[in-house]
């Protein structure tokens, strides 16, 4: 045979098997190529509509931006992590059912409990548990009655996706137990121990890649990060835009009101072995239409909405009704909400947990609306006028602020009228208070003050405020305004117009030995 034609047969042969094996590894690729799982995430959800005059937020967006996420990888889930049945305006009358109705109608997929979701009591959440068209996952939260999850909620859930599983399992604050209304017989377990346990059951059922949903603050979220050997926390609770890391774990949180959805990327390999996370935040605002399917919501609820629009009064100034604010320091909003407890009552001091400001949100300047009013103070609680000795109002000073050193926004730290003081976070729990005086006087321990506070805090001992419960009423509640009622009083016909005026002054801002214990 010609050498010039068996040299072209074997080149031919050899480039024939080439492209076979490029083509065979082309395909084993192919087959082994890692599975991208994504992860959507929300927290802290009070209202369904857009928030900051309508700039941002609302659930119409979400639906949305899902949609679209979920065009691109059908491998998609909605998270929800705690804090969505209360408060908010809408939910004084109904009591968190616009909500549940609004995450059905744009395809929630999961939701973790928060603190908040047990403020109308176990029953409610029960009935809103019931009417949820997605599923609720709490691990520690358990019914002492039946030992299982509250409300039938799951331990966990296990989904797989192109044959790799993700477990997905929920955590609540254990201190829901004192700062809600869950029951005597709704017990909350150490998150951490809940953790490693369940963790531990998931990898037994093979499953690889596991993802807590919490309503925790980040300190215990650290915690539970290092302690239990998940691979990512989804959480809540602080309306703060956070992103942190402990053990093998990424931890991340969106602020309030769905101002911002979180997307999250796991790409899993064949084997189920997460590889790597992508994250990214994408700004809810005007430039994202709502969807035309999230109209009937507002239809059902047009009434009440236009009820919330009515004027009530104006501010010249803008009014500071932020949750981390109001949470660390003196505000003006918190200024003017105890000047009003002390002026509808003629007492010596104004008292208020900062927590209890729910707006989350600068205010004005302009004017003002039923909605502004109530979204600051949606409880509605009533106030109540009682005696107190000098020990027992530093006793109160000091709790407010036991933890602004260990606590990023403890919903304890006080808001004040009557009283200027100052702290020092660097001191002991217990010993921070170093300066107060009452209306221009030093404080006085065997003195007796009237105070004037709300029913949550001086008679339930609500956020701790224990050293209040027992003493003298002078006016009970059922004489007494709302809180609510008692701050529009003081709106009033002209505008408003609050200031910080350093009635509270802390010494240390920052930890001075530069320590971190979280």
């Amino acid at each position: 045979m010609n050498p010039h034609l068996k040299l072209a047969r074997r080149t031919a042969l050899a480039l024939a098997l080439l492209v076979a094996a490029i083509f065979s590894i082309a395909a084993q690729d192919k087959t082994q190529c890692n599975v991208k799982v994504t992860l959507l995430q929300v927290n802290d959800v009070y209202q369904f509509a857009p928030v900051d005059q309508g700039t941002r937020g609302g659930l119409g967006r979400i639906m949305t931006l899902k949609k679209s996420i979920q065009q691109e990888n059908p491998n998609t889930l909605l998270l929800m992590s705690g804090d969505t049945i209360s408060p908010s305006v809408e939910s004084i009358t109904y009591k968190g059912a616009q909500m549940i109705e609004a995450w059905n109608a744009i395809g929630l997929d999961y939701a973790t409990f928060g603190n908040h979701e047990f403020d109308f009591g176990p029953d409610v959440l029960k009935q809103r548990i019931g009417e949820s068209k997605f599923g609720w996952i709490a691990a520690n939260v358990v019914d002492k009655t039946s030992n299982q999850p509250f409300g039938n909620a799951k331990r966990f859930v296990v989904r797989e996706f192109g044959g790799v599983k993700v477990g997905i399992f929920g955590l609540v604050l254990p201190e829901t137990k004192i700062t809600s209304k869950p029951g005597n017989n709704v017990e909350f377990l150490n998150p951490c121990d809940t953790a490693k346990e369940i963790v531990s059951e998931l990898h037994g059922q093979g499953v690889k890649v596991v993802v807590a949903l919490t309503h925790l603050s980040m300190r215990e979220d650290k915690e539970v990060a290092r302690c239990a050997g998940v691979n990512l926390i989804i959480g809540g609770h602080e309306h703060t835009l956070l992103e942190s890391h402990a053990g093998n774990a990424p931890i991340f949180k969106m602020t309030s009101d769905a101002r911002e959805l979180g997307r999250i990327d796991l790409n899993i390999s064949p084997t189920g072995e997460l590889e790597s996370i992508d994250w990214k935040v994408i700004p809810v605002d005007s430039t994202t239409p709502e969807a035309p399917e999230f109209a009937a919501i507002y239809r059902k609820y047009a009434s009440l909405l236009a009820e919330l629009a009515s004027p009530i009064g104006s501010t010249r100034v803008a009014l500071d009704a932020r949750s981390k604010e109001n949470r660390t320091r003196e505000t003006n909003v918190g200024n003017f909400i105890t000047d009003a407890f002390r002026k509808a009552t003629t007492a010596d001091v104004g008292f208020m947990n900062g927590g209890s400001v729910r707006a989350d949100s600068i205010i004005g300047p302009g004017k003002l609306t039923q909605r502004d009013l109530l979204s600051m103070l949606p409880f509605k609680n009533k106030l109540v006028k009682i005696e107190v000795t000098g020990a027992t109002l530093r006793a109160a000073l000091e709790h407010g602020v036991s933890r602004s050193a260990e606590d990023s926004e403890p919903g304890g730290f006080p808001q004040v009228s009557g009283i200027h003081f100052t702290f020092d976070a660097s001191r002991p729990p217990g010993s921070r208070v170093v300066e107060a005086k009452v209306n221009g006087l030093p404080l006085d321990d065997a003195k007796k003050y009237s105070l004037t506070t709300t029913t949550f805090t001086g008679l339930d001992g609500g956020d701790g405020y224990t050293m209040f419960k027992g003493s003298m009423v002078i006016i009970p509640p059922d004489r007494a305004p709302t809180d609510a009622e008692a701050v529009k009083k003081a709106i009033g016909t002209r505008p408003i117009a609050p200031k910080v005026e350093g009635r509270i002054k802390r010494l240390d801002v920052t930890q001075k030995s530069g320590a971190n214990c979280n």
